[in-house]
């Protein structure tokens, strides 16, 4: 049964053809038998024709088959051809070009339908009712084709509804893969951010002691055996954090995996700061205010900016630098500031990223500081060196 009505619904043509048929078969049957002049029978043959080939056509062409419906009738008036089983395409096209038409065809078929039925108790009164009978035969003959509008209007209505959810069911899909996208693009420059700062921070600080390593090897052995213990736990660290990162790229995990640490936050700037100072690297670290718990989100930032600031002093402060740290507990924000007496950094590398575009530290602290909500002010320092400036807004954690 499903695929007979399948069918039926790829070749709706066909099942236009079949009813025409069978409509044509009726038309010639009342042709044959009904009591009508010859000149009026010769006439019926080809305007039955005619309105059979309508119910064929009708959802090809509507608004033709409509024009064709509409000169049979008129066709029948001229040479008396009374109402007879054929104009019942006139109800079938008044449905079609209500439910496919365009919207003149559409009202003209109702208006056509209206004084249609009028016409032919005109043309042909039965002399067996009286007039007001009459007119209330008009009146129920004239409801069936204001149905068939009826209905095929309601048709129109529905489909056009129906197309409206598909276009916002689209759209929102549409939108939501769009979203999608943007929250995996958002991820892959968080995890590209994160894997930065541990990479650049970690690596710079194994290439330091490697590099004293080699330097006193054979003169204190005993200062190369701490440089290599510093290599070795450096790299576990910068392992144990690129596993976390790595981590978010997996699917199936459970999520007590060991793969998996907690994300670093302020108090364990204390930590970076004697990692780096182990490096080679002086530090004046102070704390300022009163500390409290902040939100993850501004802890990991301010972790990050600390850890950032300080490998780019390594890497770009010079022979003999050194470094100040001061984190500022306000009441409405965290502050940071980063200061070195080295010989700072090009000015294109702090305001646009770098000319051969290697400045992604800085560019990465400002999309940190921007996620939050906070400001960043990074450049030269007055008397020599390079100077970092944030401010973090915050509400009590809670």
């Amino acid at each position: 049964m499903q695929r007979l009505y399948d069918f039926l619904r790829r070749h709706p043509t066909r099942v236009d053809s079949f009813w025409a048929l069978l409509l044509l078969g009726l038309a010639a049957l009342w042709v044959a038998q009904a009591d009508i002049s010859s000149a009026a029978r010769i006439a019926a043959v080809p305007i039955t024709m005619a309105l059979s080939t309508a119910i064929a056509l009708r959802r090809r062409a509507p608004e033709k088959m409509l024009v064709l419906v509409t000169a049979c009738g008129l066709a029948q008036l001229a040479c008396d051809v009374p109402s007879n089983p054929a104009d019942f395409a006139m109800l079938v096209i008044i449905y079609t070009v209500a439910a496919d038409g365009a919207r003149w065809a559409s009202r003209f078929a109702l208006g056509a339908g209206l004084i249609a039925p009028s016409i032919s108790g005109l043309r042909w009164p039965d002399e067996r009712y009286s007039a007001w009978q009459m007119t209330v035969v008009l009146v129920f003959i004239t409801i069936p084709f204001v149905l068939a509008w009826v209905l095929g209007d309601s048709i129109r209505t529905r489909r056009a509804y129906y197309a409206q959810l598909e276009e916002r069911a689209t759209r929102l899909e549409r939108e939501r893969e769009e979203r999608s996208k943007m929250a995996v693009q958002a991820e892959r420059a968080r995890i590209a951010r994160e894997l930065h700062d541990v990479v650049a921070h970690n690596v710079s600080v194994m290439v330091v002691q490697a590099d004293g390593a080699a330097y006193v090897l054979d003169n204190a052995p005993d200062q190369a055996k701490q440089a290599l213990e510093t290599i070795s736990g450096t790299g576990r660290q910068a392992l144990a954090e690129m596993r976390r990162l790595l981590g978010v790229l997996r699917t199936g995990e459970p999520d007590d995996s060991n793969d998996y640490v907690p994300q670093p936050d302020v108090e364990q700037i204390d930590d970076l700061i004697e990692q780096v100072r182990g490096a080679g690297l002086p530090i004046d670290f102070k704390v300022e205010g009163s500390p409290r718990p902040l939100p993850s989100g501004v802890e990991l930032t301010a972790y990050r900016i600390v850890q950032e600031a300080l490998t780019n002093t390594r890497k770009h402060g010079g022979p003999d630098v050194g470094a100040s740290v001061r984190i500022t507990y306000f009441d409405d924000g965290l502050g940071l500031l980063v200061e070195d007496d080295g010989r700072g950094a090009r000015r294109e590398m702090y305001e646009e990223g770098g000319a051969d575009g290697q400045g992604h530290g800085l560019i990465g602290m400002r999309e940190r500081v921007g996620m939050v909500g906070g400001t960043l002010d990074a450049g030269p320092r007055p008397g020599g060196g390079f100077r970092i400036s944030v401010l973090l807004p915050l509400k009590p954690a809670r």
